[in-house]
C-alpha cells in the first residue's frame, strides 16, 4: 500500500471520499506532523525521511523544488500534483487505482501530474 502525505491546501473533499473508500488508506496531513505553514523544501525532505508520497495541487511552487532536489541527487518519495480542476470523483478514482495497482518504491524520485 502506498503511504501518503497530502498538502497544507490539499482538498479536504478529497481526502474524506478516500478515507470513504479505503478506511486504512495510509495518508497524512502536513497539518497532522506539525508541518502547516512550513516551506515546501522542508515539506519534500519530511516526505522523504518518512517515505511519504506528496499529494498537493501545487502545481506552480512544489513541483520546482522537488525537481531541484532531484538535480542535486536528493531522493525524493515521490509527488503526485493533482490538477485543483479535476473532479473529486475522478481524484479519488484515480488515487485508489494507483495504490491498488502500484508499490511505494515505483514512485521514487517520480513526479506524477494527474489526471493520468
Amino acid at each position: 500500500m502506498l503511504s501518503f502525505l497530502s498538502d497544507e491546501n490539499f482538498n479536504g473533499d478529497i481526502i474524506r471520499g478516500l478515507f470513504l473508500r479505503q478506511p486504512n488508506l495510509d495518508l497524512l496531513r502536513v497539518q497532522d506532523v506539525g508541518l502547516q505553514e512550513v516551506d515546501d523544501p522542508i515539506i519534500l525532505e519530511w516526505a522523504v525521511i518518512n517515505n511519504r508520497i506528496l499529494l498537493t495541487h501545487d502545481r506552480a511552487t512544489m513541483p520546482d523544488f522537488a525537481y531541484e532536489r532531484l538535480n542535486k541527487g536528493k531522493d525524493m518519495a515521490g509527488m503526485f500534483v493533482i490538477n485543483d480542476r479535476m473532479p473529486t470523483r475522478q481524484v479519488i478514482d484515480e488515487l485508489i487505482l494507483l495504490v491498488d495497482c502500484s508499490e511505494q518504491t515505483e514512485w521514487k524520485d517520480v513526479i506524477l501530474y494527474l489526471p493520468i
